[in-house]
């Protein structure tokens, strides 16, 4: 039983003469608070880590949006309501049809369905950003050469075309043409209208077309030679192939 000193009360009993009498050490003086003042100052520094942390994530994120923060242009090319029947009824819902580009040369299409507008068009959108590919153009406003393209029952045409002639395509393809940044272009769809397949069948043809500097540099030769095989100048087919950019 611990007693404090006579004369004290129990209240003005010394922490330390009662652990003394214990057998128990005192305490180092500052010993516990100075565990309390590193055991606020880790977590002081491990909150400090976290707001950090979060602070470089979204530095991250901000340089990545950045770095790819080109100015799309989305086009919405086709709505369709569908249906599921399901127990009770009927479950209806929407698909979308999406085209997405830069204006310099990439494309890309996706389609998304969701229970309201708004949601599906964000869905096609996405998966449109995620399937985009970069198509060789001539002078940046047309296609290098003519190309076909064929999915399903849809058949189409692309040629290319001297400038001032504009776009010349009607229904999804225009949006393919706006969005990829095409200005002069000669389209031609035959069969289907269905515009899932007629835009399948354009990005076929889109894949296909390839620039004189690739197959200059896979054949192992220079693009001048290439262009001169057509009956052109020496003179002529150097001018030309300085003025590809792509």
């Amino acid at each position: 039983m611990l007693l404090a000193k006579p004369g004290w009360s129990s209240d003005m009993a010394d922490e330390n003469d009662i652990q003394a009498q214990a057998g128990i050490p005192a305490a180092v003086e500052g010993e516990g608070q100075g565990r309390g003042r590193r055991g606020r100052g880790g977590g002081e520094r491990g909150r400090g880590g976290d707001r950090g942390g979060r602070g470089r994530r979204d530095d991250r994120r901000g340089k990545s949006e950045e770095e790819q923060g080109e100015e799309l242009v989305e086009k919405l090319v086709h709505i369709n309501r569908v249906s599921k029947t399901v127990k009770g009824g009927k479950r209806f819902g929407f698909a979308a049809l999406v085209v997405v580009g830069d204006g310099k040369g990439r494309v890309g299409f996706g389609h998304g369905k969701a229970r309201e507008v708004p949601e599906a068009i964000s869905k096609a959108t996405a998966s449109a950003k995620k399937k985009m590919v970069r198509v060789p153009l001539k002078d940046g406003r047309t296609l290098h050469h003519d190309g076909r393209g064929h999915f399903g029952a849809g058949n189409v045409t692309l040629r290319s075309a001297p400038a001032g002639t504009g776009i010349i395509a009607g229904g999804p393809m225009r949006a393919v043409f706006e969005s990829l940044g095409v200005a002069d272009v000669v389209t031609k769809s035959v069969g289907t209208s269905n515009p899932y397949n007629m835009i399948r069948a354009t990005f076929e043809a889109l894949t296909e077309q390839t620039s004189p500097k690739s197959v200059a540099q896979r054949r192992g030769k220079k693009v001048a030679d290439l262009l001169g095989r057509g009956g052109a100048s020496a003179e002529v087919a150097a001018v030309e192939a300085e003025a590809i950019t792509e």
